[in-house]
């Protein structure tokens, strides 16, 4: 028996659930894996798991050797890193997950600059609106944006994601243009569900000291962020977008900005990593990049204006920036 993999394959167990989960993390079959936990179990001589059909759960023996399996194992990472970095550079496969959004308009196009001072790593980059389980699905790292409530993960703030309210021309032409937010009460509004809870997301807007958070009514709402930026430029209503995503559409003339001394509240914009994994080369150098590309990305920071508002931040001069004249409704 191999016990560093019987090892490696138990602490997995732990922190995926199962055995085929790890199994799979691991890319071994599973009767290997069930073997491994057996024979491991046999040299000890103790039982680490209770094993049913169902689940496996951990015994008082196996939560005290988990501790210290993963300590060790993580010290053993840190001292062959450290060796690794005097002679190679970062290799390997990492696993992201990231809004969808954000992979296509930022991380994306700026890939060819990672992969030039990396070539030896490789990425598998999942983007979408449903946040994986880091440790049960094998993420390295994560991109999330909202506040972090769970404990098994560390939190890096890179910045806020600023929202703007928007709709495009020809549905404007037809509805008219709101000057207050609790006009949007009486016009075609694009909602968004949230795919965790499948509840309907409040639109929250600020000015000064007023505040106003509201769910209005709307004939479509939508989960997926590709859509729902489709959805506003076909002119299906009003919708609210991350301000480097109107920024796009304005100056395709798509979009035009709407209630501009209203900003929709921004949103903490946060790297992830499980706590308990320790940070390997490979993953601690892409965590520094797309942090950096994060903070020096003038749309995702607001250090430039949307299109035409002769103004230098949307944050701090919302008073100039461009708003379609009102048209009468129809």
């Amino acid at each position: 028996m191999d016990k560093f993999q019987a090892m490696t394959l138990f602490v997995r167990i732990v922190e995926t659930g199962g055995i085929a989960r790890a199994a799979e993390g691991l890319h071994i079959p599973k009767a290997t894996a069930t073997n491994l936990l057996q024979g491991l179990e046999t040299s000890l001589g103790v039982k680490l798991l209770h094993r049913t059909t169902r689940r496996v759960s951990v015994t008082e023996d196996g939560a005290a050797y988990y501790e210290r399996a993963r300590a060790l194992l993580a010290e053993l990472r840190e001292v062959e890193d450290a060796l690794s970095q005097r002679t190679t550079a970062p290799h390997g496969r990492i696993r992201i997950d990231a809004p969808t959004l954000i992979a296509r308009s930022v991380i994306l196009p700026a890939l060819p600059a990672f992969f030039a001072e990396y070539p030896d790593i490789e990425l598998a980059l999942c983007c979408n609106e449903r946040h994986f389980d880091l440790i049960a699905d094998g993420i390295d790292c994560a991109l999330r944006i909202g506040e972090v409530t769970d404990t098994s993960l560390v939190a890096r703030r890179v910045g806020d994601l600023y929202f703007a309210t928007c709709a495009a021309p020809a549905y404007l032409a037809v509805h008219g243009v709101p000057q207050h937010p609790r006009e949007l009460a009486t016009h075609r509004c694009i909602n968004r569900f949230s795919p965790r809870t499948g509840d309907t997301v409040q639109w929250v807007f600020s000015k000064g000291a007023e505040r106003i958070a509201a769910v209005f009514p709307s004939h479509l709402a939508l989960e997926d962020e590709n859509s729902y930026v489709t959805a506003a430029e076909a002119g299906l209503g009003i919708a609210q977008l991350p301000a480097f995503v109107l920024k796009d559409a304005m100056e395709r003339r798509a979009l035009e900005l709407l209630l501009p001394q209203w900003l929709a509240e921004p949103a903490p914009l946060q790297i992830v990593y499980p706590h308990n994994r320790h940070l390997q080369r490979k993953v601690r150098v892409f965590v520094d990049w797309l942090a950096r590309l994060l903070s020096e990305h003038d749309g995702i920071q607001l250090r430039s204006s949307l299109p035409g508002s002769g103004s230098e931040s949307v944050s701090a001069h919302t008073a100039d920036l461009p708003c379609p004249q009102a048209a009468p409704r129809r």
